[in-house]
């Protein structure tokens, strides 16, 4: 019984229903996995035994009842702390908001809960989800469970370190930049980011909104599908929702994934990629060439603006967003004699370096005299990316590229360098750039640590993506491994 942990959410969803074992077993079961590795991952901020046995139970007087259930009845999950959750704390991994209490429900928070999942602890994550090491949080760092010395990624660290060590089933977390996709690849699990819109974002805490996309962590692409299922959707609350039904897929020759074209991008393959990590996704490459997809080179010339492009923008949109964190309305305030002075105490001591360094990138940056030479000429240059990605998506059915350019690094390694740390974002950041949905599924190891393979759609064309990632775990099992804690 005390394996349960290790379930998929496809294996516990259909063992719960056969009566094999009932939702408090199961969520106990996380939760005493939880404590026994939790003091060496340190992945959750608010554990929330005592709601999660209550929701659990419930679950099961649904069952025994006869009683319509939801599609992720009694399994538990975990939900990255920059989403509102009624009754907790939403910290954004932040002094700022370190007594903040949530009033209301995220809408992905309230549909996961109109699905029957139980909802187990808020994730550890970068301060307001601006990192890719987890290490910038106000509330200490998170270790990967594959090696405790290592980085588990970021921003979502939290949730891919928590489902890779087994405390849960699936998460939820944000992507920026690559915040779900790149910590998936160095924890070990599967992790996708949908297309701008599919997922409403209300009640996450915004840091950068033209970027931000709330998705799914699962152990494979078949569990992050279910848990997209359950939280997509259009949102009155979100104007940037989308009615994703108006989007009909591309029709295309084939079953499985005969005649699928799979780009491979030549910028996405060039200097700085660990050779060793190029081997192991040309690897899986050839897997999928083998279930029947087609291998295309192509040239995606623009993606070499993706870096610079998101790095004006996004700074420039947490600069706008952030500002509402003042000492005045909600969150930490700094009483001093006088307003601007409280100002400048709240949001210094409220804000980390990395916080604080993003925030005047953006002011600068959108400063008069600065804001058509930076903000505006990315978002010429986003347009051009866009239309670029487009006209290459009419040739082929995905791309295909490395989720990151290394294995998992060491703590600190690149913590005082941020041109370093930033530019471990390259392969992902694209992909928020023009809005497209991508997935990371493990392909392999490289001294001892999971390498992670992204796989990028058209918009819209989120099942495509998914439904590829499921048929290469299908005849591989790199997904099923996990780490020995």
């Amino acid at each position: 019984m005390n394996k349960l942990y290790a379930l998929t959410i496809a294996e516990a969803s259909k063992g719960l229903r056969a009566k094999s074992f009932t939702s408090l077993e199961l969520t106990g079961a996380c939760l005493e996995r939880l404590r026994a590795v939790e003091s060496q991952v340190h992945a959750t901020l608010q554990v929330l035994d005592a709601q999660a046995l209550q929701d659990a139970k419930a679950s099961d007087r649904r069952l025994a009842a006869g009683e319509a259930l939801g599609p992720l009845d009694g399994v538990p999950v975990m939900v990255k702390d920059n989403m509102q959750l009624l009754g907790s704390r939403t910290t954004a991994a932040s002094k700022i908001l370190e007594n903040y209490e949530s009033p209301f429900d995220a809408t992905a928070v309230a549909k996961l809960k109109a699905a029957g999942a139980v909802i187990l602890a808020k994730t550890n994550l970068d301060e307001f989800a601006m990192g890719s090491s987890t290490e910038t949080s106000a509330y200490g760092v998170t270790r990967n469970p594959w090696n405790l010395t290592k980085i588990p990624g970021g921003s979502s660290g939290g949730s891919a370190a928590a489902l890779a060590s087994g405390m849960c089933l699936g998460a939820l977390g944000s992507d920026t930049g690559g915040s779900i996709r790149q910590p998936a690849a160095m924890c070990g699990v599967t992790g996708f980011k949908p297309t701008y819109g599919r997922v409403s974002r209300y009640g996450l805490l915004s840091m950068a909104s033209s970027l931000d996309q709330i998705g799914t962590f699962g152990r494979t692409a078949e569990d992050a599908k279910l848990l997209l299922e359950a939280i997509e959707g259009k949102d009155p609350l979100d104007s940037t929702s989308a009615e994703t039904s108006r989007y009909v897929p591309r029709k295309r020759e084939g079953d499985g994934l005969k005649g699928l074209r799979v780009g491979l991008p030549e910028e996405f393959f060039s200097e700085g990629m660990d050779p060793e990590v190029r081997e192991r996704v040309m690897t899986a490459a050839k897997e999928l060439e083998k279930l029947g997809a087609e291998l295309v080179d192509v040239k995606f010339p623009s993606a070499k603006y993706g870096l610079p492009v998101y790095y004006v923008i996004m700074p420039c949109e947490v600069s706008a967003n952030l500002s509402r964190y003042d000492g005045m309305r909600y969150g930490l305030s700094v009483p001093t004699p006088s307003l601007k002075e409280t100002y400048f105490a709240s949001r210094g001591e409220g804000f980390g370096k990395e916080v604080r360094r993003r925030i005047m990138l953006g002011a600068h940056a959108l400063s008069s005299g600065w804001y058509d030479a930076y903000y505006l000429q990315a978002q010429k240059v986003r347009a051009k990316m866009k239309a670029e990605f487009d006209a290459l998506m009419q040739d082929v059915d995905l791309l295909l590229s490395p989720t990151a350019p290394s294995v998992a690094w060491d703590l600190g390694e690149k913590f005082e360098d941020p041109i370093a740390m930033y530019l471990t974002d390259i392969y992902t950041v694209t992909v928020n750039v023009v809005g497209a949905p991508a997935v990371s599924v493990p392909c392999g190891f490289v001294r001892d640590m999971p390498v992670g393979l992204q796989l990028i759609g058209r918009q819209f064309e989120d099942a495509l993506v998914l439904d590829a990632a499921s048929r290469y775990q299908e005849v591989t099992d790199w997904h099923a491994k996990q780490p020995m804690l």
